[in-house]
């Protein structure tokens, strides 16, 4: 599933081929992939609320749109070319529309694709006043930019048994980390995954804020991640793993600061990626 970067990455890349450009047919293929009614108009602006991406038109609708494990929005336009984003396939330079095409939206100079092999993902119309009242929308808590550190400090001393790992990716308590910038923040902060989220301190959370800031503006620039999940509005790859992850997808590999090697372990049910070393276990937390 894309994480924040990479939609973010998205936002911006198809604010560029889509923006000011008015949506004048929409054919649902599918009736699972799109929620509401089908809702014509220009675009006025493209927004992210953590991984959803809401489009808002100058008639006051908007669609709410996610990717999910394999959506992918892709853009043609007979004069600009195409322009792909999300789990990456052959759909990217195949014919379209295809099999995995599930909502066409056509353009007065253009078509937008949604394809979605699983089915995971959707679009959604709605009114722009009523997207951030969407209950998909509305549980979602602040992300690491707008979160107060004694905010989150409270947060984390009501999950006081949880795993930090876990309590970090719960959406409900800080919105936008996802496995891989969830291993990154926690190795940059010093901090082991298993410890519980109870025992740190305000400084300690202080970190996490501020190292999870930091990942994920460096992800950004670089255009996310590429794990051959990812693949960037223009249909080029973000190449973040490859340049700049400090632990995961790394395991065996020696620490960027000690070189103790890196291992995988299981928490939460997620893969887990750290430096024993960097990121000492407390055992009586």
């Amino acid at each position: 599933m894309p994480e924040l970067p990479e939609v973010e990455t998205v936002r911006r890349g198809l604010k560029k081929f889509i923006l000011k450009k008015k949506i004048v047919k929409i054919d649902v293929l599918c009736e699972k992939s799109f929620i509401g009614e089908s809702v014509l108009g220009t675009v006025k602006d493209l927004r992210r609320f953590g991984k959803a991406l809401v489009i808002d038109l100058d008639n006051g609708n908007s669609l709410m749109i996610h990717l999910r494990m394999t959506g992918q929005l892709i853009f043609d336009d007979d004069s600009e070319g195409r322009y792909s984003a999300g789990h990456p396939s052959d759909n990217f330079i195949a014919n379209l529309p295809n099999k995995q095409t599930r909502v066409i939206l056509e353009f007065e100079n253009g078509t937008l694709y949604f394809n979605d092999q699983r089915k995971f993902g959707f679009i959604k119309s709605l009114k722009t006043p009523e997207v951030e009242n969407d209950p998909f929308i509305k549980k979602l808590a602040k992300e690491p930019w707008d979160i107060e550190v004694d905010e989150f400090y409270e947060k984390l001393k009501k999950h006081q048994k949880s795993p930090i790992k876990a309590t970090i990716l719960d959406q409900t308590i800080i919105c936008g980390l996802g496995n891989i910038y969830a291993d990154e923040t926690l190795f940059a902060s010093g901090i082991h995954p298993k410890r519980k989220a109870g025992t740190l301190t305000k400084n300690e959370a202080k970190e996490i804020l501020h190292n999870a800031k930091k990942v994920m503006e460096k992800a950004i620039e670089s255009g996310g991640s590429t794990m051959a999940t990812y693949v960037k509005a223009d249909g080029t790859k973000g190449d973040y793993l490859e340049n700049f992850a400090q632990v995961f997808h790394r395991e065996g590999k020696p620490c960027v600061k000690c070189h103790e090697k890196i291992i995988k372990i299981k928490v939460a049910g997620r893969g887990t990626h750290l430096c024993p070393n960097c990121q000492k276990e407390v055992k009586n937390d």
